[in-house]
């Protein structure tokens, strides 16, 4: 197998572009520093791309080890032969070179080795071959009473238990019936108890085809049969699959042998074969459904994360609680903490007065330009009283619901604890909330992705794999920004290119015990910290008031000299082309440098649209029909986008009402964090669900 020509094919890229990432991988480049600072070698590959072709890159390597070594265990058995050794090398995928293995696999005690044990293989393989004749004289000549064959219908029964199984390892056989399974087989399932009301009541009688079942139906089916509230099978043509299946075995219709034939196809396709592919297509099917959510996931986080700052605010956080009270936090500009206090205006205690008074009391001395209300439980009853109270302050406030998903996760996390030691649970998590409106990257770094709220059955969910795909958008977001070397904490350092935790703590204490980095080369006294790593790290780190003003930008310092002989230079379009020759340096990077001098310590979340601060608040029961509002993407899924319009309620843009033409994916069309004009379409109080539209708005 050519590993570099299959990518160039598979992702329509240029022999260099393959070529060269794979070098630059192997040499130990992260995926952020080749996107930034390799752009000539690469032909300019996203990030994304880049992480695609690195998972495929590592398949088809895992694939062609695997060739080679299934190859190697069946030379040792002495059964390869040159057209096995051809079909093992030219197979595309796993699961067909497991095929191909799977007669010469070591099995465990089957009724097949059994029945090999007795001596009856020459049987079995005198009825497959269907040239017989007087066949009751050559199944007595198999009775041996020593090995535990005593009579003919032993002898036959063993001999057709060595079939079942031949044909059931047979590769072309299984892939046959997988690909007639895949395109006319169906998924059933039924409620284990139908009179009983749950979430999954439209799966209690239900089918649909294997080939057309969406990814969220799996998803959803898989997790109902795992809280055992569901039945799940899967139907195949049967009748076809062992039309097909004789008509490949038995060659000879009037054979003595006919009959045994047949009851050792049926027996395989019953008892080896539908049980074993039933189980890889549920397999594949979630393995699917899942790399699918995957990526909805990772696409969702991104913009989660690359939404822009609220610089030079004082912010209180607000988490919001019935019994135990709403948690109050008043942070500075900067994230630190000010003050905390909680108070009690929802039930059951309905201290709104008092609290009001109290917090008003932190605006005017804190000078609390913005509320950050946590989204969670009682936060739609504290909204309106903040609304109210807000129209009662002579200066302006305003106030905003934040996504408080992961909160509780960090105040109970040891980064929380060693922020905070002294501090309640809770009010960490007000902490949080007001933080992450401050700049959402820096405080959601500190939460494990899975936990921050914008995927779908993420519990289900293969965790390595999403842990890898969710890891991989925080470190290209991390290093997309950049982070201030002086400021950063562990948690967001830890994602810059090439630094590990503990190369982060390292960069911690060199900065407490020095004070503060004066310049990147600094860098390079830092315990653990070598030349591989400065160059991976160096150009993602920024130092805003350092000796050299280039040290706040994402110029490497490897590309410096360049960048001090482009200042005071006269660059246009024009002569872009000449410049890049005289100074040695490809267009590519002189362009980024050029920007990077253009706007020295530019952040690209500057770019992004806002989010909406509100001063008022809108019950569900003021909703109407055809009424227009703006609202925030919250939450992407596979049949729709979660809109936050200011009520207690997501609403729900159901992908058919996402854009007048056809789309696949609600992903076509919308992004988390996107502000977006929603046209209602209907409103069920009783149910709690908003229905919207974008179309036509």
């Amino acid at each position: 197998m050519d590993i570099n020509k299959r990518l160039v094919e598979e992702f329509n890229l240029k022999p260099f572009q393959v070529s060269n990432t794979i070098n630059l991988i192997d040499e130990g480049n992260t995926i952020p520093f080749i996107a930034r600072y390799r752009k000539e070698q690469t032909g300019d590959l996203k990030d994304t791309v880049l992480r695609e072709l690195s998972e495929r890159l590592n398949y088809l390597r895992n694939l062609k080890e695997r060739q080679e070594e299934v190859i190697r265990l069946i030379e040792s058995q002495g059964k390869l032969t040159e057209d096995l050794k051809k079909d093992i090398l030219k197979s595309e995928t796993l699961q067909r070179v497991e095929d191909l293995y799977r007669p010469y696999r070591p099995k465990r005690r089957t009724r097949a080795t059994i029945a090999k044990e007795k001596g009856l293989e020459g049987l079995a393989n005198i009825l497959l071959s269907q040239e017989v004749e007087q066949l009751n004289e050559i199944v007595k000549s198999y009775i041996d009473e020593e090995k535990g064959v005593n009579t003919e219908k032993e002898a036959l029964t063993g001999a057709m238990d060595i079939i079942a199984e031949v044909i059931s390892d047979n590769a072309e056989y299984r892939d046959m019936i997988r690909k007639i399974a895949i395109q006319r087989g169906i998924i059933q399932t039924e409620g284990v108890e139908k009179e009983k009301q749950s979430v999954y009541e439209m799966y209690y009688d239900y089918k649909e085809p294997i080939k057309t079942i969406p990814n969220h139906r799996i998803l959803a089916i898989n997790r109902g049969e795992k809280e055992k509230a569901l039945k799940v099978n899967l139907l195949f043509p049967d009748e076809e699959i062992l039309s097909k299946i004789k008509s490949n075995v038995i060659i000879e219709n009037s054979t003595e042998t006919k009959e045994y034939l047949e009851t050792s196809i049926e027996d395989s396709y019953k008892r080896l074969i539908f049980p074993s592919i039933e189980r890889e297509i549920r397999s594949s099917l979630s393995e699917r459904a899942e790399l699918e959510a995957i990526k909805v996931f990772a696409l969702n986080l991104k913009p989660l994360l690359m939404q822009p700052p609220i610089k030079g605010k004082v912010v209180m956080g607000i988490d919001p609680a019935f019994r135990t009270g709403c948690k109050v936090a008043v942070i500075d500009d900067t994230g630190k903490l000010l003050t905390f206090t909680t108070v009690f205006p929802t039930e059951p205690q309905n201290q709104v007065d008092k609290a009001k008074k109290e917090l008003k009391d932190l605006i005017d001395r804190y000078g609390v330009e913005i509320i950050a209300i946590g989204n969670g439980t009682a936060s739609r009853e504290t909204e309106m009283i903040i609304a109210e109270m807000v129209q009662e302050i002579d200066k302006k406030v305003s106030y905003i619901i934040v996504n408080e998903a992961g909160a509780s996760v960090y105040s109970a996390s040891e980064i929380g604890q060693e922020e905070f030691p002294d501090l309640d649970v809770s009010i960490r998590g007000a902490i949080s909330i007001g933080r992450r409106l401050q700049d959402p990257l820096a405080e959601l770094v500190k939460i494990e992705p899975k936990h921050i709220g914008v995927g779908q059955y993420q519990h289900d969910l293969n965790q390595v794999k999403l842990n890898e795909a969710l890891e991989g958008v925080v470190e290209d977001c991390v290093n997309t920004v950049g982070v201030d070397l002086n400021t950063a904490s562990p948690s967001l350092l830890k994602y810059v290119s090439g630094i590990s935790s503990r190369v982060a703590l390292n960069l911690i204490e060199y900065r407490e015990e020095k004070g503060k980095f004066s310049n990147r080369e600094e860098l390079l006294k830092v315990k653990g910290l070598g030349p591989k790593t400065f160059t991976q790290c160096a150009g993602f780190l920024r130092i805003p008031e350092g000796d050299n003003p280039l040290d706040n930008t994402a110029v490497h310092p490897e590309s410096y000299p360049i960048a001090e002989k482009l200042i005071g230079k006269n660059i246009d379009e024009n002569n872009i082309e000449s410049i890049s020759k005289e100074l040695g340096v490809g267009i590519l990077t002189l362009k980024d440098i050029i920007t990077e001098l253009e706007k020295p310590g530019r952040d690209p979340r500057d770019e992004m649209p806002k989010p909406i601060f509100r001063t008022d608040v809108l019950k569900m029961e003021d909703l109407k029909e055809d009424m227009v509002l703006t609202g925030t993407v919250r939450n992407v899924v596979d049949f729709g986008a979660f809109v936050d319009i200011g009520v207690k309620q997501d609403g729900l843009v159901h992908i058919s009402h996402l854009s007048n033409k056809y789309i696949k994916h609600p992903k076509e069309v919308v992004k988390v964090g996107d502000i977006v004009k929603v046209r209602i379409l209907e409103v069920d109080i009783d149910r709690g669900r908003i229905s919207l539209s974008i179309k036509d708005v």
